[in-house]
């Protein structure tokens, strides 16, 4: 019922102007913004604590948060609609030479972004520059959302691995075919993850980004996709990162894992009316923290480098 429904909303959204579908996002996203108490007070509260402002330029910047994710919910139904002719109407990419100078390296490209601006189009900004995108997802607590969101992914020819499968044996088989792999770096990571200081509070960081740039040796690179004041996207990406190698593995993890850690929060406070705040990003606290190796299994075949 949930699929067939989205499905029809996406027909529907694929048929009127885009400005259309930021009006209407606006006004999902005010809409949420009122109706979800719980959602909205954490939000509140984590940017109040974190950016160190008053509780009424608080909810003023979560309200703006919300209207952009209620215009992120329209723009996704309309992936279907993208194409190589119209994607430059709506994304504006700086730096793209960057992406193809990693991608040149056929060792495939870590990416780092989190849940900023419209994080589903940047992946349509580099398959539509026939970048091969591949991405692990979480799935939603509902199913029929899921497959619904997965069926739109794959209009714009992104290729997801859902947790709690084999996506990890299959996010190193991407790699080593030379694809792009997604990482959203902005979640709680458990007792398992780094302990890291993020938008002021130590938070469990995700090393995964930099677990496979490690066995790989593969190429970092950030990048993030923020709605600019028009509506439309701009696409920033930055310098390529890379694992050193000192010898001690775990050190030299959590190092890059910082790095990556840092660039993603200078985004944010850049941009904090793009990030969603009611993440419970800080779940896991430090006394938690239960230390581990960490490694890639991989059982790739020369079938799979095909």
């Amino acid at each position: 019922m949930v699929y067939n429904l989205l499905m029809l909303m996406s027909w529907v959204a694929c048929r009127l102007p885009h400005s259309w579908l930021l009006a209407m996002g606006k006004g999902l996203g005010i809409l949420y913004y009122r109706l979800i108490k719980k959602q909205r007070n954490l939000a509140i509260r984590q940017m109040r604590e974190s950016l160190k402002i008053s509780q009424e330029e608080a909810e003023k910047l979560v309200r703006l948060s919300f209207i952009n994710m209620g215009r992120n919910f329209m723009e996704v139904l309309y992936m279907p609609a993208l194409n190589k002719e119209n994607f430059s109407k709506y994304i504006e990419i700086d730096h793209l030479e960057i992406m193809e100078q990693a991608l040149a390296e056929k060792r495939g490209v870590v990416v780092l972004t989190g849940h900023v601006g419209n994080w589903e189009w940047l992946s349509a900004s580099f398959t539509m520059n026939d970048m091969p995108v591949t991405a692990i997802a979480k799935p939603q607590p509902n199913m029929d959302y899921t497959h619904a969101l997965d069926e739109l992914r794959s209009r714009i020819n992104v290729e997801i691995f859902s947790r709690g499968t084999s996506e990890l044996l299959s996010a190193a088989k991407a790699l080593k075919k030379g694809k792009i792999l997604g990482f959203l770096a902005d979640q709680d990571a458990g007792p398992g993850g780094a302990f890291i200081e993020f938008l002021g509070k130590t938070a469990s960081t995700p090393m995964g980004a930099a677990v496979f740039a490690k066995k790989f040796n593969s190429p970092v690179v950030p990048a993030f996709i923020i709605r600019q004041p028009d509506g439309h996207h701009k696409v920033e990406i930055g310098e390529i990162l890379r694992y050193e190698d000192t010898g001690d593995s775990d050190k030299d993890l959590f190092d890059l894992t910082y790095k990556m850690t840092k660039i993603l929060e200078k985004k944010i406070l850049d941009n904090p009316t793009q990030w969603l705040w009611f993440q419970k990003r800080w779940n896991t606290k430090p006394e938690q923290q239960k230390i581990k190796h960490h490694t890639v299994k991989t059982e790739v075949t020369a079938n799979d480098q095909k």
